[in-house]
């Protein structure tokens, strides 16, 4: 496995990407941009080549491992006790040598770094294009930069803010900033993604304002968790985590940020859940931002460009025919597998394999794969299903840790259920329609009953559900403790951790627990489990890391007609 380490201060330093490879669509081109020239961006291509790294390689280290280690991991979706890119996650025993820390810490912040010399480069060197397709060039990165921060505030509390690569060359030494300041300056990269992004993709894949307002409907809820009441001031911080309630000017504007997408916008839900993880439909009608990555070896493609996840879940050398199948022992967790409800087959069928499952797509020249009778020994565990999508000769496109698919960051489905959490607000339930509307079509598409009213429950298993291994239910989590953090760390004391479960068809959900985890194996969690540590690599470059978090102060204009 081929591998670059990019570290905090590599990634704070770094130039533009030379990036040259024969990619899909829009990534079919070359970014011929040199720094020593004084005017080199001078057309719309040479734009959406500069920007083009930003929707792959800069991300390529999370994507890797830490995009469901820790999103599914730490929520326990996963069971991976011999996979150190998992365990440590889901056992709550991380530490700031965690393999995948770093790699994702470094991963964030070459997009940071990335982002910020793609817009000074298209503010002071380009020449030879309109201002409109300037504007929403910078629209792009911002939306990159935003939504970095975002998971960075919400993954480590804190953050160093910085808008310029250049100036901390020489000094790199600086505090961190607080996670509320974090946050609003992600809403104001993604307010102003919003304002200028064009409505339609430009190409296949490209970013719309609807993709911001899409993210929005996510980090708006953030704040909401974070803030008192009403617009965020600096000073109007929440001091106590069990209140019970969010600041419903947040709230209201992730509402009005769902309905933009809701009303505005022609991306509607695939009438086929399983059909959102295979390659033919890859960019889909339901996908308001994936990563990019090319179908084809990654020798020749270039490492970077490819997306290796289903070398992580194929469990046997069979589903892949090309030696990188090492998921046999990453699982689903007990916990998930006993969530569903027995009705949520279609969903269930497309995320893990369940004994006796049939896929067609898989292993065709011996007639399809029946999960546990094709080849025996899986009746203690379920597999990962979603982002396995078979071998060369079964799709002609997947080669050695390259499925060609590309990987969800956000699809219509949860802004749907972004929606009805902001109508929910803090509420017991809700009757509202628009918001029973929408959630209705998440689990009527599932084949599920709709619901009259929506609690948070609903919401919880509709969530942990619809975006299994999607990377989304940690921070679902993480946002919850912000008003009620108490509750999600008994919640996480009491998921059955690693517990041991068989194949058992007298039981609802065909699997019975066999034993809890072995005591010792996973750690108590605590509020301080809510958080990651540092890594020790950057907090050793930057002591000032470790400190406490300064303010930060913002000189841009609020955007304020978004929502007029």
């Amino acid at each position: 496995m081929k591998k670059n380490n990019k570290y905090l201060l590599i990634a704070m330093v770094a130039g533009l990407f030379t990036w040259t490879g024969c990619v899909d669509d829009f990534l079919t081109q070359t970014n011929n941009t040199n720094p020593n020239q004084d005017n080199f961006i001078d057309s719309k291509e040479a734009l959406d080549a500069l920007t083009a790294p930003l929707y792959s390689v800069v991300w390529w280290q999370f994507n890797e491992k830490f995009y469901y280690g820790m999103g599914d991991g730490r929520a326990n979706n996963l069971t991976a006790m011999y996979s150190n890119y998992i365990f440590p996650y889901t056992n709550i025993t991380e530490t700031s040598l965690t393999a995948t820390l770093l790699d994702a810490w470094g991963s964030f912040y070459n997009v940071i770094a990335q982002s910020n010399n793609a817009i000074n480069t298209i503010q002071n060197k380009s020449q030879g294009v309109t201002d409109l397709q300037k504007t929403q060039s910078i629209a792009e990165a911002r939306f990159m930069r935003g939504l970095a921060y975002w998971y960075l505030g919400s993954l480590w509390g804190k953050a160093v803010i910085y808008e310029n690569t250049e100036a901390l060359v020489n000094n790199f030494v600086i505090p961190p900033h607080k996670r509320s300041d974090v946050i609003e300056f992600a809403i104001r990269d993604l307010e102003f993604a919003a304002k200028y992004l064009p409505k339609e993709p430009s190409k296949a894949g490209r970013l719309t304002k609807y993709s911001a307002f899409g993210i929005l409907s996510r980090v708006y809820l953030s704040m909401a968790g974070l803030t008192d009441n009403g617009e965020y001031t600096g000073s109007n911080l929440v001091t106590d985590y069990n209140r019970g309630t969010r600041n419903a000017y947040y709230l209201d504007l992730s509402r009005k940020a769902a309905l933009k997408v809701v009303n505005e916008s022609a991306y509607k839900l695939l009438d086929n859940y399983g059909d959102l993880f295979t390659y033919e439909h890859n960019n889909n009608s339901e996908s308001l931002f994936s990563l990019q990555w090319v179908a084809g070896h990654p020798d020749a493609t270039g490492w970077g460009s490819n997306n290796p996840q289903q070398a992580f879940f194929a469990w046997e050398s069979m589903i892949t025919n090309d030696g990188a199948a090492w998921g046999n022992a990453t699982y689903a967790s007990y916990n998930l597998v006993s969530e569903y409800d027995p009705q949520d087959r279609e969903r269930r069928h497309a995320t893990i394999c369940t004994y006796g499952e049939f896929y067609p797509e898989l292993c065709k020249a011996q007639g399809g794969y029946t999960y546990g009778v094709t080849t025996g020994g899986y009746k203690e565990k379920c597999n990962i299903k979603k982002w396995v999508n078979g071998s060369l000769a079964d799709n002609g496109v997947n080669q050695k840790q390259s499925s060609g698919l590309m990987t969800t960051m956000i699809r219509l489905a949860e802004v749907y259920l972004n929606l009805a959490e902001a109508t929910l607000g803090n509420n017991a339930s809700t009757t509202d329609e628009t918001a029973l509307l929408y959630f209705n079509k998440v689990r009527e598409r599932a084949g599920m009953t709709p619901k009259e009213s929506v609690t948070y429950e609903d919401l919880r298993y509709e969530r942990r559900i619809e975006l299994a291994l999607e990377g989304q239910y940690w921070y679902d989590l993480v946002r919850r403790a912000y008003y009620k953090q108490q509750e999600v760390v008994n919640y996480m004391n009491n998921q059955d951790r690693n517990a041991s479960y068989v194949y058992d068809e007298t039981e609802p959900t065909q699997y019975a627990k066999k034993a809890d985890a072995t005591p010792g194996t996973v750690s108590t969690a605590t509020i301080n489990s809510l958080l990651l540590p540092l890594p020790d690599t950057d907090t050793s470059k930057n002591p000032l890391l470790k400190g406490d978090p300064v303010d930060y102060t913002f000189t841009e204009a609020k955007i304020t007609d978004l929502y007029e």
